[in-house]
């Protein structure tokens, strides 16, 4: 998944201990550190990118 500080916030990755950028980071899905900063409103979880669902292309 991609987290997004919140808006007005400033957070740390927990092992770089380097700000996040605007844009977020790819973290691994369901890492409890990552988990707990969405549920505390710390992060927002970006929608992944629409080309990345049709990676395999469509089968029509």
């Amino acid at each position: 998944m991609i987290v997004k500080p919140a808006p007005g916030l400033k957070v740390r990755h927990p092992v770089t201990k380097q700000f996040l950028p605007p844009e977020g980071i790819e973290v691994p899905d369901g890492d409890i550190f990552w988990t707990r900063a969405v549920n505390d409103g710390d992060v927002v979880v970006d929608a992944p990118a629409t080309a990345s669902k049709n990676a395999g292309g469509d089968a029509q």
